[in-house]
């Protein structure tokens, strides 16, 4: 049998991100959807990175030992708003929603996501940073933006490539980091089981 005949590995998403999907099947890639159920906590004194990365590592064996599944490749990803120390996840309320855009507003933070290819048995993991910083955001703004529904599962509250691209005055580094998935990144760690697209 030629290389060319071995048969491609199986891609499993381990990630139930409409985004993520959206933007994977835009990469012409083939695969299915896999949720996990993962802790997101993060570890005292755990360092950005270290959590963000962790988390998708975490989500990768989760998907595995659930599906016990030999041959098959997993992703998984996994995306935090960062400003200093501070991590912000999904808002649990409005008041928490709007203290992070409050601490966002005419200021920069960093996007940062880490995604794992976990392929027999190795986590492979590259991490996707991001610079972003705000105009000015106003609370009417704020009121208005959470009435869309848009912010409410989204790290940071939200969404740059919905309503809230027009706070964006800046941005340094990959836009689709920032969406939640790193395109550059993710090729890179399709190469290993060669299923990139360029």
């Amino acid at each position: 049998m030629s290389d060319l005949a071995l048969p491609k590995t199986d891609l499993i998403l381990a990630s139930g991100s409409p985004r993520r999907k959206e933007m994977l099947e835009e990469m012409g890639v083939s695969f299915t959807v896999h949720v996990t159920d993962t802790d997101e906590s993060r570890k005292e004194s755990e360092a950005p990175e270290d959590f963000v990365t962790r988390l998708a590592r975490d989500k990768a064996r989760a998907a595995d030992s659930d599906l016990a599944q030999a041959g098959v490749a997993i992703l998984a990803a996994d995306t935090i708003v960062v400003q200093g120390d501070v991590v912000y996840g999904k808002p649990s309320s409005y008041e928490n929603a709007q203290q992070t855009w409050h601490n966002l507003s005419a200021n920069r933070h960093q996007v940062m996501t880490a995604v794992c290819l976990l392929h027999e048995g190795r986590a492979n993991v590259k991490l996707g940073i991001t610079e972003v910083e705000f105009g000015r955001i106003t609370v009417e703004q704020m009121q208005r933006y959470w009435a869309t529904g848009e912010p409410s599962d989204k790290a940071g509250a939200y969404a740059i490539q919905g309503y809230a691209s027009a706070w964006v005055k800046l941005i340094q580094g990959s836009y689709s980091n920032v969406v939640g998935l790193p395109l550059r990144e993710v090729n890179e760690l399709l190469a290993i089981i060669d299923r990139n697209w360029l």
